[in-house]
């Protein structure tokens, strides 16, 4: 009888330890979801994430807060068609500048996803500022972050704090790092974000983007795709894959 208690003890114990590492996984995660056409279920007031990224954040900024730090959001969740319009509109306006096609998509994907490629597909992540500070004309620029920028006291809480409620920096400033310049306003819900991440590797991508009729795609390239896949998609923050 002892020795069946401590058998059922030790499994109550295990199971307590590994239930929260897997809590916010999914079994299946379908490719609408992944590429932006699903319909998810989301939370949050002035932003949008699912709920264990949204309940992560509202802690997030409740201690932030009690340091005298307030923490906005930009922009969160983004569909398919979202994105979408953000690329034709930036497509467009390099076109009218003259930019041929293969320059105005290496100019767009600076700091652009492709649609169906983005992370803020997903609901997990979100871009933040620092809302009880004097606004900059514009608000997401790197050096915002920094030295004397608006938002360089929310960067340093965010570097201490941010990873104890899940979030980590997606395109940090690792001056080996390719794709996305550095974002330091992109913060990303590692429980969730992590398995996305995997599904959507499974994903194959070039037959997804090439049946979009995206502007732009006839200079989408299989090396091009692969490039995009491995630098922009891939080459981030390495505590995220």
């Amino acid at each position: 009888m002892k020795k069946k208690l401590i058998k059922y003890i030790a499994l109550v114990l295990i199971t307590i330890v590994t239930i929260p590492q897997f809590a916010f996984y999914q079994e299946s995660i379908s490719e609408e979801e992944l590429i932006g056409k699903g319909t998810p279920q989301l939370f949050g007031e002035h932003y949008k994430l699912r709920e264990a990224a949204h309940l992560a954040f509202k802690k997030m900024q409740t201690a932030a807060a009690k340091d005298g730090i307030h923490i906005g959001a930009v922009s969160s969740y983004r569909n398919f068609n979202h994105q979408k319009r953000i690329w034709e509109r930036k497509y467009k306006r390099n076109k009218a500048k003259g930019l041929a096609d293969t320059i105005n998509i290496k100019k767009i994907i600076e700091y652009s996803t492709i649609p169906g490629t983005s992370r803020h597909h997903w609901g997990t992540d979100i871009d933040i500022y620092q809302t009880n500070v004097r606004q900059p004309k514009n608000v997401l620029l790197p050096q915002n972050f920094h030295g004397n920028g608006a938002y360089c006291k929310l960067k340093e809480w965010m570097d201490t704090h941010a990873s104890t409620y899940g979030f980590y920096l997606v395109y940090t400033d690792n001056a080996n790092r390719k794709g996305f310049k550095y974002e330091p306003w992109h913060y990303s819900f590692k429980p969730l974000s992590a398995p996305y991440l995997k599904a959507y590797r499974t994903l194959k991508i070039s037959d997804i983007l090439k049946s979009e009729g995206l502007l732009g795609i006839d200079a989408f390239s299989e090396s091009f795709i692969n490039q995009y896949i491995n630098q922009n998609i891939l080459d981030i923050n390495p505590e995220l894959l």
